[in-house]
């Protein structure tokens, strides 16, 4: 009796699994490190890979690809600015717990299309999804405003972007598109995922990392301007008052 237990347990385990994929992300990177130089002007990544399969793949739901690219998340306060008496001031913030600098959305069909919500809410892969913003002041009761202002904003400077129709798919094997980072990025892991899905249902991920660096003269002043603040300061006073003093000195010297 005990044995007849533990193999029908055993059995509901199995099945509360989740199916192995018949579809498989076979995928790479055209480059997986990024360096960070003084003429540093942005890069572009290009992802490209194909679809394993170990069974004859249905026609029907048709196959969607999703890429995605993440910088690191980090906290951010939005504030909300107000008139009063005749200037702007804050009247109001919210501390996002969680929030990427930069995240990226390619994919071959609109979201909606590819992924369902409830497969959105597991994978969290729409923008709205990736940022964490939980334990809002009870005085504030449009905190979602804030959220959506600070996606709006990131939009807007190209830190966010949301490219539906940009992955290439040949016949539901190979695919390909391109990411393109802004030239003010964060140092980090830039996670990049790559989501395979019918019917809105994810049948496989592939996730894999970009490692994002500054090198030469950027990373000097970088690691100067944190651990050493003090000289750091001195220093760009002096190059300062060098320059407006080069500056002068060519001034007089062409008037005169």
């Amino acid at each position: 009796m005990r044995r007849w237990l533990i193999l029908a347990l055993a059995a509901l385990c199995l099945l509360s699994l989740p199916a192995r994929a018949g579809e498989q992300v076979v995928a790479g990177l055209s480059q997986a490190r990024v360096a960070i130089t003084t003429d540093f002007a942005g890069s572009e990544i290009l992802v490209f890979g194909a679809v394993k399969r170990n069974a004859p793949y249905p026609e029907e739901p048709p196959l969607q690809v999703i890429v995605t690219v993440a910088g690191p998340l980090e906290p951010v306060t939005v504030r909300r600015k107000s008139r009063s008496f005749g200037i702007w001031v804050n009247t109001a913030s919210i501390e996002v717990d969680a929030a990427p600098g930069f995240y990226a959305i390619a994919a071959t069909a609109p979201l909606t299309d590819a992924l369902t919500f409830t497969e959105d809410l597991r994978y969290k892969v729409s923008v709205p999804q990736m940022i964490r913003a939980v334990g809002a002041p009870v005085d504030i009761p449009d905190a979602e405003a804030f959220v959506s202002a600070l996606i709006r904003i990131r939009d807007r400077n190209g830190h966010y972007v949301v490219k539906e129709g940009a992955v290439s798919l040949t016949e539901d094997t190979l695919f390909r598109t391109s990411i393109a980072l802004p030239a003010n990025l964060a140092e980090g892991d830039y996670t990049t995922r790559i989501f395979l899905t019918r019917g809105g249902r994810v049948i496989d991920v592939y996730q894999t990392k970009i490692n994002v660096t500054m090198v030469g003269l950027e990373r000097w002043a970088f690691n100067l301007a944190h651990e050493q603040p003090l000289i750091y300061g001195l220093l760009s006073l002096m190059i300062a008052a060098s320059a407006g003093w080069a500056a002068s000195t060519a001034f007089r010297y062409i008037r005169g």
